[in-house]
């Protein structure tokens, strides 16, 4: 009887493996799936959806890995303390520098978040404008006309929006150019302002839907983008846009959690996609959206989606958003003051 020694056996078992892996063909990696989380301002969220798959495909073109992006919208101060009570966000895409500012001081965000990125790390920006309803029945044409007593306007509550932080900051910053930059007058016509908001939302869709849906207010103060969307959605036919003689210019700050990117290992991934928001790609689809870019090319083909106005920077106008936060927005600060004597 013929015998087999072990090594034999063992040779052709390897043999016969070696075999079927060659007629099997070449062995494929599997799909590597990755997630982060764009914690984001209350009425981005239909800009990201269009967004996202995007930059989805440029990254499984570059990496080979499938990337989801989840998104979590609210409003933007409101979205920063979420963060810094336990919510994973990889990246911030928010809508006023001092929400991001709060997470770089507790360790969330590099001190330098907004040296990272061109523009002080905003890949677009835009402005408070007005929506009013067709005809424009009030006749409003500037800020002024918004401290009549016969037009109630509409904002969130700038305790807890940044959307309406700049609406704030935009009419204060109207009155002192109007007013030979006294400042008690400026606090009086904000004041006056604030008298006629019937109904404070905590976010700027929030907002949107008191207008539009349940049509309270004669104006509805919002982001230029936002103004634009609303009549996109509902029809030319129900609202027009008015462009104040001067706003605040907005920037939309983005940055890297590294806190959590780190820990979950994301990090060149968020990076990345934060990066893309000022190709040429993403700047058309923002610009496309109503936002307007710092890419010249992409204005000068879009130039028609955006009214000249006198845009004033905050830092010209205010100081640093640490002043701003100190003055205005801390507690006793000016924005109390208004809401106590309104």
């Amino acid at each position: 009887m013929r015998t087999t020694s072990i090594y034999t056996t063992a040779k052709r078992l390897a043999a016969g493996l070696g075999l079927a892996a060659l007629l099997a063909g070449p062995a494929v990696a599997q799909d590597k799936k990755v997630e982060i989380l764009n914690v984001s301002y209350d009425i981005a969220r239909e800009l990201y959806v269009q967004l996202n798959p995007h930059f989805v495909a440029a990254w499984k073109a570059k990496s080979g890995e499938t990337l989801e992006i989840k998104q979590s919208h609210g409003g933007s101060s409101r979205q920063a303390r979420a963060i810094i009570e336990g919510l994973k966000a990889d990246v911030v895409t928010f809508n006023q520098v001092i929400d991001i500012e709060a997470l770089a001081q507790r360790g969330f965000v590099a001190a330098d978040w907004n040296k990272r990125l061109p523009n002080n790390a905003s890949p677009y920006y835009s402005l408070p404008s007005f929506l009013v309803r067709k005809g424009n029945p009030k006749n409003v044409k500037d800020w002024n006309d918004l401290i009549r007593k016969d037009v109630q306007s509409v904002f969130p509550n700038p305790k807890t929006s940044g959307n309406s932080r700049y609406t704030y900051l935009a009419a204060y910053a109207y009155a002192l150019e109007t007013n030979g930059r006294d400042q008690e007058k400026a606090k009086d016509f904000v004041r006056q302002l604030f008298a006629n908001v019937p109904v404070f939302d905590t976010g700027g869709r929030a907002a949107t839907t008191t207008f539009v849906e349940r049509e309270i207010g004669d104006v509805l103060i919002t982001f230029e983008a936002e103004t634009n969307g609303i009549r996109r959605e509902y029809g030319n036919d129900k609202f027009e846009l008015v462009t104040p003689s001067t706003s605040i210019l907005a920037e939309f700050p983005v940055a890297v959690v590294d806190k959590v990117a780190e820990q979950r290992g994301t990090k060149a991934v968020a990076t990345a996609y934060l990066e893309w928001l000022y190709s040429p790609e993403a700047q058309e689809l923002l610009a496309k959206n109503f936002n307007r870019v710092n890419d010249k090319a992409v204005m000068e083909r879009n130039a028609a989606l955006f009214p000249p106005v006198k845009l004033l920077r905050i830092e010209d106008v205010f100081g640093s958003w640490a002043d701003i936060q100190k003055v205005h927005f801390a507690d006793g600060g000016v924005l109390d003051q208004i809401y106590t004597k309104r």
